[in-house]
């Protein structure tokens, strides 16, 4: 298995709340079901939304006995949760799963105690929560034999440096890193996720030229190209970019992602756009993220209405100023908004003010990441 089920990265595949459950269920799909957790993944799977497949995955929970069968449940969950953008909750079973001293259940998806602390990393990155992610990073994970394991710990750790980053000088640093690592054959498993991010945070197309080179068959292929995209996440949202990183989306061809389309390969965690082509997909209200001058995401109440929709944070106005351009053209009304760190360090917000869940969906369609702010 893949040992990023999404970018938080990336989620390539925007998915409704019906999908998620079909995503996470589909992890086991390939499994013939014997064992006690995959018969409640069963049935959670025939549950109306993910909401009420949570409450009884964890109302079974309780009366789960065997380790393996109550490990391989926490791992549901944590993949469930993470996919709806709670990634609190997604970290704690990912960390309860990772505590229990057991092999994989039955009929469940296998996965390594290292790779799960990892997946824990990737959710405290998307909380905004770097200490936690650092110190995770750092725990025994660090002494892993697997060559895999120790390529993801340095793309996290690059990921969290950037996420610290409040001055150029450390966005800098943080590329000329990722463009080393991307070189290094030891860690050709995450090369493709290197890749993207510096697409991403420079804007530069000779990266996603490389990656349509390199690996035209990958999941951060079809991002660049406007068949997949990022799933909302305070990450991707919150660290200062120097250029402006769209999918190429024709106007008259935009993916629309079917249950079937959904990826199992992870990513980073990604849906459909990057800056994507998400389209139906709606954000959990209970994600947000923190105000826009912070990066940690704060849990909100439900009833709270997003403030507005972030689609960019930029170094440069001029960069800034094209995305707005960009979007204009597609017919959204954006704005540009100026964030001073307190490095004294200003940068420039791309927002929508309509933050309903139909602009959204219609930002997505039309090849525009965005990510609520509360």
């Amino acid at each position: 298995m893949n040992l990023m089920l999404h970018w938080t990265d990336i989620n390539y595949f925007q998915m409704n709340k019906i999908k998620i459950i079909a995503f996470a269920f589909s992890l086991c799909a390939s499994c013939i079901f014997a064992g006690e957790a995959s018969k409640i993944v069963s049935e959670s799977a025939k549950k109306a939304n993910a909401e009420d497949s949570i409450k009884y995955v964890e109302s079974q929970l309780k009366s789960v006995t065997q380790p393996a069968e109550k490990r391989s449940l926490y791992i549901f969950l944590g993949t469930i949760q993470e996919q709806l953008g709670n990634f609190d909750l997604a970290r704690e079973n990912y960390v309860a799963a990772a505590g229990i001293a057991a092999g994989d259940a039955e009929g469940m998806p296998k996965k390594s105690n290292e790779q799960l602390v990892l997946d824990a990393v990737r959710c405290a990155l998307s909380l905004g929560d770097t200490s936690l992610a650092d110190s995770y990073l750092n725990s025994a994970v660090r002494n892993s034999q697997s060559q895999e394991i120790q390529a993801y710990i340095i793309l996290y750790s690059q990921w969290s440096a950037l996420c610290k980053a409040d001055t150029t000088g450390q966005v800098d640093e943080a590329v000329v890193m990722l463009e080393a690592y991307s070189q290094r054959p030891s860690l050709s498993a995450v090369h493709p996720q290197l890749l993207l991010t510096l697409w991403y945070v420079t804007g530069k197309e000779k990266w996603a030229e490389k990656l349509r080179k390199d690996f035209p068959l990958s999941v951060e292929t079809a991002v660049i190209n406007g068949k997949a995209q990022l799933l909302p996440s305070p990450f991707w949202f919150f660290v200062p970019r120097s250029g402006v990183a769209l999918p190429e989306i024709a106007d008259e061809d935009v993916f629309q992602p079917d249950s079937k389309d959904i990826l199992s390969a992870g990513n980073t965690s990604v849906s459909s756009d990057s800056a994507g082509s998400e389209t139906t997909a709606s954000v959990s209200s209970e994600t947000t993220a923190a105000s826009s001058g912070e990066k940690s995401g704060a849990a909100s109440e439900t009833s709270e209405k997003p403030k507005y929709l972030q689609l960019g944070l930029f170094r440069e106005k001029d960069n800034a100023q094209a995305l707005v351009n960009r979007l204009k053209k597609r017919g959204f009304t954006a704005r540009i908004a100026s964030e001073t760190r307190p490095s004294g360090n200003v940068y420039y917000i791309v927002a929508v003010d309509d933050s309903s869940e139909k602009t959204m969906a219609e930002l997505r369609s039309a090849g525009f990441d965005c990510y609520p702010v509360f």
